[in-house]
């Protein structure tokens, strides 16, 4: 666990060093939703219907910005290699990779999230369930992310191959999080399509890190 940690406070720290991977996910994520206001118009009764899917797609396109370089500087700089010798289950670094992938992107969009749900007019009664649902949806993006990162490892044009890897398998966790806000601010229940996305979060937590490392692996042996 110290060593997952000290993998975790390793990447922490490059990010904050460097600062452009989460400045501009969450940069992108405000430009993004600002802009729908511009195309669609301001009538506040269209922006209300629409705030749930503007947020959520806005979201889900930030979070994949930094994924091509969730292993890349790593494997260019050999870093990579070495992580993969060390004695911990290359499983856990990956894992440990992943929060600290989610910690520099996901948690800054969800800070970001309530600000543009007031923009885009979202009723009052959706912003907590935003929140949860980005709780729950933002980690699995992660997650699924970092298999089509390590699948992508070391090729060119890896950034468009990444993109068409891992979007199909972002819809589920869209559509669940979008319905979910959408049955609150109907007055429905919420909370079967909350169970789906906390279902696929624990699916991805226990499959995606050992999948990337054995994608690791194959790129390292080669």
């Amino acid at each position: 666990m110290s060593r997952l940690l000290g993998i975790v406070r390793r990447d922490l720290h490059l990010a904050l060093r460097q600062g452009m991977d989460s400045t501009m996910v969450v940069t992108f994520f405000i430009i993004a939703v600002v802009l729908f206001p511009f195309g669609v118009g301001p009538e506040p009764n269209i922006l209300a219907r629409i705030s749930s899917g503007v947020i959520w797609v806005a979201a889900l396109l930030a979070s994949m910005l930094s994924l091509e370089r969730l292993f890349q500087t790593d494997y260019e700089d050999g870093s990579l290699e070495l992580l993969a010798l060390q004695p911990v289950a290359l499983e856990f670094t990956v894992a440990a990779k992943i929060i600290a992938h989610w910690l520099t992107t996901g948690l800054p969009l969800i800070v970001a999230a309530p600000l543009l749900a007031v923009l885009m007019n979202m009723q009052a009664e959706g912003f907590a369930i935003l929140i949860v649902t980005l709780l729950l949806g933002t980690p699995t993006l992660s997650l699924i992310g970092a298999i089509g990162a390590a699948l992508t490892l070391g090729s060119r044009r890896g950034g468009v191959l990444l993109s068409l890897l891992v979007l199909p398998l972002y819809i589920p966790v869209l559509v669940f999080g979008i319905t979910a806000i959408d049955a609150t601010l109907a007055e429905l229940p919420a909370r079967p399509h909350l169970l789906i996305l906390a279902g696929l979060l624990v699916a991805a937590a226990a499959l995606c890190p050992w999948v990337g490392a054995a994608a690791i692996r194959q790129t390292l042996d080669s």
